[in-house]
């Protein structure tokens, strides 16, 4: 899976009834300075009478009851002030060393990593319950609630392993998952664990270490984390979470150049979002994927005709997929279609190539509006293909309209403005274009 999916928590809430792991991970950028006192300023007029009247630890059951139906309805604001409610009503029904506490803790920075990617407040809250854990007195039943610390140790370090990650603290990051591995291992060796939760957990710091094994530039680990996440797969049953590994063994492939490598993974990805949702987003982005690889396998010095041909098919299916359920007016597809036409111009079929982006003009300005980059980019390509054909006075007057806009965006001292400068200059001096600006102030 990208990076985008394995983060999400809005594609799966915490179930903050139960002590399941959950994925760790995020790529939003960190809360704002005062971000989390604004979360955690919760206003508590809303209680009713009966609310009012509840023991703490009566309330603490009610809001974290609450905190899980809001995660799950993806109210995550509301969810986290409940949960931050939660963590004084545990200190003061239970003070201040105590299992619960450590609990509402490990519940609050589960819901800052996954639903806001807070990776400072997620490290805080998690580092707090692991510390709780830890050192809180022995439990007076040990043997009811041993199991129960190791579990919500795990789930501590889950996220502390996630908060690293953003952070790109990546030794530690390391470290808190491994951490976690051990503690799996010990709660199946207490027997605390069932079958699909053990694997969950596995897969879920499988995953993770792969990534970062890919960030850290060490290929070979990360592909072995990714073949024991097919194997476990194989085992869940779970073919989306099956075709998102796939797509992370072609990026870990192509990064390190092995091409043939990458199409091979990306086509058994691409079946089986093919076999689940013939026109959902899955193949489309599959199969943008498989055009990109095969367009600079196509461009080695060992190309092979086929390549050529299935970049054209896969950029096809790709823009067809999008057009169907996004519309031409979709960022992603207009991306794609930028990515065909330097596929085709790369292999020589300049017309084609024009007629795409004169086509994508009028989409660009309704999304982006006529004084952006994105339409700049296309009239540039459009020009200099035009220059090339031997179109001077077409090639001017796109390129002059480019300049103008590359003047509003960057202005007149960037370099790309200038170097548009330079060439639409050149193409005044032309004599097509002398004629024509003359014939131009005689009929005026």
């Amino acid at each position: 899976m990208d990076d985008a999916s394995f983060i999400s928590a809005k594609q799966k809430s915490p179930d903050y009834s139960s002590t399941e792991s959950i994925e760790s991970g995020a790529t939003t950028e960190e809360a704002p300075p005062g971000a989390e006192a604004e979360v955690e300023s919760p206003s508590l007029t809303a209680y009713t009478r009966r609310e009012r009247r509840m023991a703490p630890d009566e309330k603490l059951g009610y809001f974290e009851s609450r905190a899980q139906a809001m995660a799950d309805n993806q109210q995550f604001d509301a969810c986290i002030s409940d949960l931050v409610r939660c963590v004084a009503l545990a200190k003061l029904a239970h003070g201040e060393r105590h299992l619960t506490l450590a609990q509402a803790h490990v519940r609050l920075a589960e819901a800052y990593l996954h639903f806001k990617g807070w990776g400072a407040q997620a490290q805080h809250h998690s580092s707090l319950a692991r510390d709780l854990l830890l050192s809180c007195p022995a439990p007076t039943s040990s043997d009811e609630d041993g199991p129960l610390v190791v579990a919500w140790l795990l789930r501590s370090s889950l996220v502390q392993g996630g908060a690293a990650m953003l952070t790109s603290k990546y030794p530690s990051a390391e470290a808190s998952y491994l951490t976690a591995g051990r503690l799996l291992e010990e709660r199946c060796e207490r027997g605390t664990v069932v079958q699909e939760e053990k694997s969950r957990t596995e897969l879920n710091i499988s995953t993770a270490l792969s990534r970062l094994y890919q960030r850290q530039g060490r290929p070979q680990e990360a592909l072995a984390q990714c073949e024991r996440c097919l194997q476990l797969l194989g085992d869940l049953g779970d073919l989306g979470e099956t075709c998102s590994t796939y797509r992370d063994m072609a990026a870990i492939e192509q990064a390190r150049g092995s091409l043939d490598r990458a199409i091979e993974h990306l086509t058994k990805a691409h079946a089986i979002a093919v076999s689940r949702s013939p026109g959902g987003p899955d193949r489309a982005l599959i199969s943008h994927r498989l055009a990109m690889v095969h367009s600079s396998s196509s461009s080695s010095s060992s190309a092979e005709p086929r390549h050529n041909e299935s970049a054209a098919h896969y950029f096809e299916e790709s823009l067809a997929v999008y057009r169907d359920t996004a519309g031409t007016q979709d960022p992603t597809f207009l991306t794609v279609q930028d990515d065909y036409c330097r596929f085709l111009l790369i292999n020589g079929q300049k017309e084609r190539c024009v007629e795409v982006q004169k086509a994508s003009l009028a989409p660009k300005r309704c999304v982006f509006g006529e004084w952006s980059e994105e339409v700049a980019d296309s009239l540039q390509l459009i020009g200099g293909v035009q220059m090339t054909q031997g179109l001077i006075r077409p090639a001017h007057r796109t390129l002059r309209k480019c300049l103008e806009i590359q003047s509003i965006i960057f202005g007149p001292q960037h370099k790309k403005t200038k170097a548009m400068q330079k060439t639409v200059d050149m193409l005044a001096r032309a004599p097509e274009v002398v004629d024509r600006q003359r014939q131009s102030t005689v009929v005026s």
